[in-house]
């Protein structure tokens, strides 16, 4: 690939006061995939290989619209034209909406990172997720440790640093304070960053900022990209504006000085998450907590004594529900963002113990042991014996498998990025039956309700089929013709003949299970895709986007609020699903916060902050404890204590 040899040189003897002046073009928010994103890119590409006076091209994000395979393929294919090296990064929109599990990229590109050297200067750039769940961005904790390596092994320590991110540093970016920690322990003058889609001067706690534009053109703005011009003293940035007719037009609108930056030297005191919630009046305390050092984009499953989660790493682990000691992992192949599923299943392990590979029927165990479903973006679901993690069978499908699985009576029932929706024997992995008709990705939980599969794929619709043939039933639409406003993400929930779901177009709505017909609507409460059901089955939870716990009767032919809970969690988005166990409410937050609420009273929203990224739907115990798995790639187990009055 022509973009990565060029990049490297020797560096030993390069210092800051040796640093010789150059250019380069620097593109962000390309979205190819929306309306114009194709021909903005093309137009950009052509005007940059008029150039003679830029070496490379940096790319920092939003690559895409959806990150599908599509759309990143079609992205390369242009970006390959070229005639000068490039390097590239994801941003929030190739990574939420990923239907490989985030894995076409780096195949496509090599890498989701880089750093190299240039004119005496190092550029280092990493990725910035939110992967597969809506939520604040947040560097993963593999590039958190490659970030060190880095630092580490400067040659130089007055050597200027460039670091780009499809994020700015601020609190948009989960960890935030963890990518700062690392770039001021080097000579970092100019921090690039996408996302907000304007050109902006930015201070991220003394390291100086600068977002571009969206290379998108807007309105009577053409489209446009960076100009930045690195000489001994200064960073200069000029937008060069593209516009639909006529030559293109430069303006110089930011520069700051490249000077020696001793950030150990500054004594200021910056915001950073308030844990104060834990110690002020403890409503919890922490049994155990694990960090398994990857990503967790799934929620943990309970297995009798043990808890079973899966990794970015595509690791599947298990722990002791007890005291969280580690008992046994198994390897994938690719990223793990599928909860698993917990059933019995016959034995496959003959007697002896002997190898499997040839067993015979007559060679099979008559008991049953307990197993654990789950699916990899390498494209397997993995059936697992949940007391040591040996395999007890897999099955290949076509595409990647992000999607969780659910088990009923004896059969799996799961989702693809194939376009396909599985139901095999639990026994053998062997098919069911297969529906071919899915247009999008599927990334959450089925349900089974009044003998139906239900399911949202990233597609615009919710589908429900026959749960003993796969022929469908229905097919339900918001309206929308908008990939990102599907009802997807959330797990549908069932109660009274209706199947409810809410979406990011913000509308709770009620379904006819039998007809698939729209019972009713409601944009009362700002919702998006964390919904649950009370255990007795009549009352529907929504957790909305600002600050409140709502239920809703599901009886009524028309949206009747029961209660509304305000909650202190503020502005969030992510798909952490209420759960209710013996008359507690449990849920998670974007940023950390775990709550248990009296589902009676509806009262005393008892909180703990386990850390500050995405908690994923968690997994209770009892009425008072509960297993969490955030992205931040910890698995805790959390003990509320009794209110005190």
């Amino acid at each position: 690939m022509k973009f990565l040899a060029a990049f490297y040189f020797c560096v030993a003897a390069t210092s800051y006061s040796q640093h010789q002046p150059f250019r380069f073009a620097w593109l962000t928010d390309t979205h190819v995939g929306s309306p114009t994103g194709e021909a903005d890119l093309r137009c950009a590409v052509r005007d940059i290989n008029g150039m003679t006076d830029v070496p490379f091209v940096i790319i920092s994000g939003d690559v895409t619209e959806m990150g599908s395979t599509a759309e990143l393929v079609l992205a390369k294919r242009i970006l390959d034209g070229l005639r000068m090296p490039y390097r590239i990064v994801p941003g929030n929109h190739d990574t939420k909406w990923s239907e490989s599990g985030c894995s076409v990229f780096p195949r496509l590109w090599g890498d989701d990172k880089f750093v190299f050297d240039s004119g005496g200067c190092r550029f280092i750039a990493c990725t910035s997720g939110p992967n597969m769940r809506m939520g604040d961005g947040h560097v993963p904790q593999e590039d958190l440790r490659w970030l060190d390596s880095v630092v580490m092994h400067m040659p130089d320590p007055a050597q200027p640093v460039i670091f780009i991110n499809h994020y700015p540093l601020d609190d948009g970016l989960d960890n935030w304070y963890d990518v700062l920690a690392r770039i001021k322990r080097v000579n970092t003058v100019a921090a690039l960053c996408g996302h907000g889609h304007v050109n902006q001067a930015l201070s991220f706690e003394g390291v100086p900022g600068i977002m571009g534009r969206s290379l998108l053109r807007t309105g009577s703005v053409g489209a446009g990209y960076t100009l930045v011009d690195v000489r001994s003293d200064s960073i200069v940035f000029t937008e060069r504006t593209l516009p639909l007719e006529g030559p293109a037009a430069e303006r110089r609108w930011h520069a700051i000085l490249v000077v020696r930056r001793d950030y150990a030297k500054d004594t200021a005191r910056y915001p950073r998450p308030d844990y104060s919630v834990n110690t002020k009046n403890p409503a919890a305390r922490v049994r155990w907590q694990t960090q398994t050092g990857s990503t967790i984009g799934c929620s943990p499953a309970v297995a009798g004594s043990v808890v079973i989660v899966g990794t970015a790493k595509g690791v599947i682990e298990a722990f002791s529900v007890r005291n969280g000691k580690k008992l046994w992992s198994f390897a994938t192949g690719g990223s793990v963002y599928s909860t698993p599923a917990i059933g019995r299943v016959a034995s496959q392990s003959p007697p002896d113990g002997k190898d499997r590979s040839h067993r015979t029927r007559s060679s099979v165990r008559s008991d049953s042991v307990l197993c654990a479903v789950v699916g990899s973006a390498d494209g397997v679901l993995y059936c697992l014996n949940a007391a040591n993690g040996r395999l007890l069978w897999k099955h290949a499908a076509d595409g990647p498998v992000v999607a969780s699985p659910l088990i009923a009576d004896g059969v799996v029932y799961c989702g693809g990025s194939d376009g396909v929706f599985r139901a095999l024997s639990l026994s053998t992995g062997e098919p069911v039956w297969e529906y071919r008709g899915v247009a999008g990705f599927v990334e959450s939980t089925p349900l089974l309700f009044d003998g139906k599969i239900v399911f949202g794929a990233w597609d615009t619709f919710l589908y429900a089929l026959d749960a003993r043939s796969g022929v469908p039933a229905w097919k339900w639409s918001n309206g929308s013709t908008v990939r990102n406003l599907s009802p997807a993400a959330c797990t549908p929930v069932g109660a009274d003949g209706r199947i409810f779901i809410v979406a990011p177009d913000r509308v709770m709505t009620a379904i006819d299970a039998a007809t698939g017909t729209t019972v009713w609507r409601t944009k009362a409460h700002r919702v998006r895709e964390s919904i649950g059901l009370s255990e007795d089955a009549h009352t529907v939870y929504a957790r909305t986007m600002n600050d409140t716990l709502v239920a809703v009767a599901s009886a009524p032919n028309a949206p009747v609020t029961l209660w509304s809970l305000s909650c202190g969690y503020g502005y969030d988005i992510a798909p952490s699903m209420p759960v209710e166990k013996d008359g507690s409410i449990f849920f998670g937050t974007k940023n950390g916060l775990v709550y248990c609420i009296d589902a009676g009273t509806h009262r005393d929203a008892r909180r703990f902050k386990v850390g500050n990224s995405i908690v994923n739907t968690v997994r209770p115990v009892s009425s008072t404890d509960v297993v969490v798995s955030s992205t931040h790639g910890t698995l805790t187990r959390l003990h509320f204590l009794p209110v005190s009055h």
